[in-house]
């Protein structure tokens, strides 16, 4: 294993206090934990938390700040934040209109929310949540259900902009239910990660081989077959986002997000033929984003998440946020 790492035992802490010094005018770390709040703390407006584990970078930490997320909370290395560091977070940012929990759809991040979220309100806090479960490649009826991946980070930016509009608590859960249900995510791997605490790969792959449909901490997919090009990849991804959700003669926000260790100029030739392919199906593409903002850490790969927009979505999503990631 090479990693430019000090040592597993206090990983997650050295990434907190790294991302936090990076922007001391944006982020503030909480004193005992690795949760992460915005400098300038709202005060009348309903604020929004989310947590997932580490080894997901720049989430949780890397949206927080205006327009966006008011506390990320990171848990261990693919694990899910505890619900005493969630509660630390929601009481760091309580305002009087309230909080909004955003949880991805894994059985450990909506057991520890919703017991914080039940230890919140005992305290008095007004909490609600929506659940962000964009994965088509997992069946409803398996586990948990559909899993939540990259494209939560499309609902941050609805959610966000909503909260900062001054709107009420569940009018901003409204509209990140809206935004959540018109969202599609599938993800591709042909490299796993190494987890730091054990040096072993997340899971096994053939040199020549590639998995569809595979979860951001190696969770199986629905189709492992030999190394497609950028095209026949792509094109396999969409048809399956597509046969879970008609986006015809709609328009959409394309976010293609890299796991990490893929570089950006493949996720460039990804996004010509996604394009290519959208404008064949009469879907109208509103904006794009490329980038890692979810990764697992050094997995070869990406995603292709697509949401559906209308115009308040849309108002929503081109308005101004600050964030360590997304500035406009």
């Amino acid at each position: 294993m090479k990693k430019f790492i000090n040592g597993p035992e206090n990983l997650e802490a050295e990434i907190t206090r790294g991302l936090a010094l990076s922007k001391p005018g944006l982020l503030r770390q909480l004193p005992g934990s690795n949760v992460l709040v915005r400098q300038n703390l709202k005060k009348d407006k309903v604020a929004l938390v989310f947590g997932c584990g580490s080894g997901h970078e720049p989430a949780p930490g890397g949206f927080v700040g205006f327009g966006m997320l008011d506390a990320g909370v990171p848990g261990k290395i693919f694990s899910s934040p505890t619900p005493d560091m969630i509660l630390k977070g929601i009481r760091a940012v309580r305002t009087n209109a309230g909080v909004l929990c955003l949880i991805v759809n894994y059985t450990g991040d909506l057991l520890n929310f919703r017991m914080a979220m039940e230890m919140a309100q005992m305290e008095g806090i007004a909490v609600e949540s929506v659940i962000v479960a964009d994965d088509v490649a997992t069946q409803k009826s398996k586990s948990v259900g559909q899993r939540g991946l990259a494209g939560v980070v499309l609902v941050m930016k609805i959610a966000g902009a909503e909260a900062e509009m001054g709107t009420d608590l569940y009018g901003v859960k409204e509209t990140a239910k809206w935004a959540a249900s018109g969202l599609r995510t599938v993800g591709v791997a042909c490299r796993p990660c190494v987890i730091p605490a054990d040096g072993e790969p997340s899971f096994e792959l053939g040199e020549l081989e590639m998995e569809i449909g595979m979860g951001l901490h190696g969770e199986p997919g629905v189709m492992r077959c030999p190394m497609m090009s950028a095209l026949d990849t792509a094109r396999q991804m969409l048809e399956l986002i597509l046969l879970d959700c008609n986006y015809e003669n709609s328009e959409v926000v394309v976010l293609i997000n890299g796991l990490g260790g893929t570089p950006i100029m493949e996720l460039y030739v990804v996004n010509e033929f996604v394009h290519q392919y959208l404008a064949e199906q009469g879907i109208v593409v509103y904006d794009t984003m490329i980038g890692n903002y979810m990764t697992s850490m050094e997995m070869g790969g990406f995603s292709i998440s697509l949401m559906r927009v209308d115009p308040h979505l849309k108002a929503l999503y081109d308005a101004a946020a600050v964030t360590p990631v997304i500035r406009r």
